[in-house]
């Protein structure tokens, strides 16, 4: 009752918008909030030839060929965009498998309309979160 009136609307609010979301759409919002306090720039905001920390769960690894040599791709999606991350001259590193949690620094490029980043540095993160 004695409960301000902005923090009760505010409240209700916060539950129709839940009551309201998709499972993937509050999946996303809370890897976007758990990677913001990670220091992570989110992948949205990323910019072309920009130096950015970027956070999130690998949904794929794929080994592709670019050039004649082996190049190990994985897609990194963070609950606002993906972006590539591609390993020039590497045909597997141990821990990068989809599930996976990783933090990657590099520079941005676009190529074909999907932001990517090559040869990052990246961190393995633990399982259970950023």
């Amino acid at each position: 009752m004695d409960t301000p009136e902005p923090a009760r609307r505010g409240g209700l609010r916060g539950l129709l918008r839940r009551l309201s979301s998709s499972q993937a759409e509050l999946e996303a919002a809370e890897l976007r909030e758990d990677l913001e306090q990670e220091g992570a720039t989110p992948i949205a905001r990323c910019g072309e030839r920009q130096r950015s920390c970027v956070a999130g769960t690998l949904r794929t690894v794929t080994l592709r060929p670019r050039g004649g040599a082996p190049a190990l791709e994985a897609e990194l999606y963070d609950g606002s965009d993906v972006i590539d991350l591609v390993w020039l001259g590497r045909r597997r590193i141990a821990g990068i498998e989809p599930g996976r949690v990783v933090r990657a620094e590099g520079l941005i490029s676009v190529q074909d309309g999907r932001k990517v980043m090559f040869n990052p540095r990246y961190e393995l993160r633990p399982a259970g979160g950023p």
